[in-house]
C-alpha cells in the first residue's frame, strides 16, 4: 500500500519521521520529492487577482 512518509537526510542517511509500518527486512522503493519554499514568495507574487464580491464570504453564507 503507497504512504507518503516525511524523512530527514543526515550524516548520509534518511531517517524517517514516523513509523513506517514495514517488517525487519522488508524492502521498499523510494521517490525523494524535495520541499522547499524558497522562491515562493516571488512565484506567488505573480499570481495576485483582485475580486468583486468576497467569494470565501459567499460559500460560507451558503453552507449555514
Amino acid at each position: 500500500m503507497p504512504a507518503v512518509l516525511r524523512a530527514r537526510y543526515e550524516k548520509g542517511a534518511l531517517r524517517l519521521l514516523s513509523d513506517a509500518g514495514l517488517r525487519e527486512g522488508e524492502e521498499v522503493e523510494v521517490i525523494i520529492v524535495r520541499r522547499s519554499f524558497k522562491g515562493f514568495r516571488e512565484r506567488l507574487s505573480r499570481h495576485r487577482y483582485t475580486v468583486e464580491r468576497d467569494v470565501v464570504e459567499e460559500y460560507v453564507s451558503e453552507r449555514r
